[in-house]
């Protein structure tokens, strides 16, 4: 199950991303006077009393002529409303009440879901001031006083979050069950690919209104096993509203990672590589998860008999950043290579699940060290001890080594290739833990 999300929202200046930042307790939205500076990274994993959650940061509601006053506004505002669980409604003290925030309120409270009235930059200690009293007239309940800059009443907002997180079931996953996202940019085919492996491969197919991501969950049995796919294309380009679509695309694509064991990265074969491809594929490897490139619309393309290799190579200096992704040529139009797609989602699900005793590794370990010897700096010499599997999904080496300064970049990106070039692992990111001996658990 992926994390509750909390949307903050408001018209812009009053705070919103330097509030987001106090609460994530690192600077990832930039910060700046300017309207509209909100750009690009705009969530953040949260935790409060062990509750752990997504916090959006979205730009500011805020028309742009008198003509678009509503639409940019309501445009914006639903976007939050469908991704939230909850949402904050950043309004700022020292201006008072304006327009927009009645506007903004009153779309709000149609969604039906939890609302947070904060009354940012409630700078001095104490009492509020007699103006924040005036909040009270926008009907969201209590407004809670609080100064994203130095951090007071933050704990009473986060109080009040948890208490509207929505209750997780304890279910019990079927574990042949391979979760897969689908996931990619808008209008790249993500839905087409379900509807089609849903209505010819389906033996179990049924619908599943998602939680409160308003993504559909499709459960298909065929003969490579069973697939639960998850569909994360709600979010369609409705207009250009300073790419807030593009960037909701982007939460509702980490909200389906968290709970896949798979992720299908759908590229346009007739638009190619996008920066959107990459932060989508970012997503992925972030967390660790078993991935294939897939190339959507191959049926819509002109060939000759170089044509796939020479888009192959060039995608594998785009994707180098995660070459161990297989790539594959697909038409979710025609079902071109539909089964080799389920044949290999569950091959990398077998991979990113791999454990490897530590007796093999240890025999990988010493073939590769007297190979390539492990470097060395003012004579003093890296030495590997052993190393141990310490987890799956994704598969995860632990290294016992005198020096961690040592275990340069380059040496582990070697030892990482012999692991490889022995056990396969195709399909999923590995990752090292370097301890040096007689160290404490990092």
């Amino acid at each position: 199950m992926s994390k509750p999300v909390v949307a903050i929202v408001g018209r812009p200046n009053v705070g919103k991303s330097t509030l987001f930042n106090k609460l994530i307790g690192t600077r990832l939205s930039i910060v700046d006077d300017t309207p509209g500076v909100t750009r690009d990274r705009i969530y953040g994993d949260c935790e409060w009393l062990n509750h752990k959650f997504l916090l959006v940061d979205t730009g500011g509601i805020e028309p742009y002529s008198n003509d678009v006053i509503l639409k940019q506004m309501r445009a914006q505002a639903e976007i939050a409303i469908e991704t939230a669980d909850v949402i904050v409604l950043v309004t700022d003290l020292t201006c008072g009440i304006l327009a927009a925030d009645t506007e903004v309120a009153a779309m709000l409270q149609k969604s039906g879901k939890p609302i947070i009235l904060c009354v940012n930059k409630c700078d001095s200690i104490g009492a509020p001031a007699p103006e924040f009293y005036e909040f009270y007239n926008l009907g969201l309940g209590d407004p809670i006083a609080v100064s994203s800059v130095h951090g007071h009443g933050t704990g009473d907002l986060l109080d009040e979050v948890i208490k509207n997180l929505p209750a997780f079931d304890e279910e019990e996953e079927d574990d042949e069950i391979i979760n897969v996202a689908v996931i990619g940019k808008p209008n790249v085919g993500k839905s087409s690919l379900i509807n089609k492996i849903s209505g010819e491969d389906r033996a179990i197919v049924s619908d599943i209104a998602g939680t409160t991501r308003d993504s559909t969950d499709t459960l298909i049995e065929n003969q490579f096993g069973k697939f639960n796919f998850i569909d994360t294309a709600g979010i369609r380009r409705k207009s250009k509203i300073n790419d807030a679509i593009e960037k909701f695309s982007i939460i509702r694509a980490r909200m389906a990672v968290e709970r896949a064991n798979v992720c299908v990265i759908m590229i346009d074969a007739q638009e190619g590589f996008t920066e959107q491809d990459s932060k989508v594929a970012g997503i992925a490897l972030e967390q660790g998860k078993a991935c294939i490139i897939a190339v959507n619309k191959w049926d819509a393309i002109e060939k000759d008999t170089n044509t796939m290799k020479e888009f192959r190579d060039k995608l594998a200096v785009d994707f180098s950043f995660m070459s161990f992704a297989p790539i594959m040529f697909i038409s979710a139009k025609t079902g071109q290579r539909l089964d080799r797609l389920f044949e290999m989602i569950a091959f990398v699900h077998s991979q990113n699940s791999m454990r490897i005793s530590t007796g093999k590794l240890n025999e990988v370990l010493a073939d590769a060290t007297a190979r390539v010897q492990p470097p060395t700096d003012k004579g003093k010499r890296l030495k590997i001890f052993y190393m141990t599997q310490a987890s799956t999904r994704p598969p995860t080496f632990v290294f016992f080594v005198n020096n961690a300064e040592l275990f340069h970049f380059s040496y582990q990106r070697y030892l990482e290739n012999q692991i490889r070039a022995i056990f396969g692992l195709d399909g999923t990111p590995v990752r090292f833990i370097i301890r040096e001996r007689g160290e404490g658990k990092k």
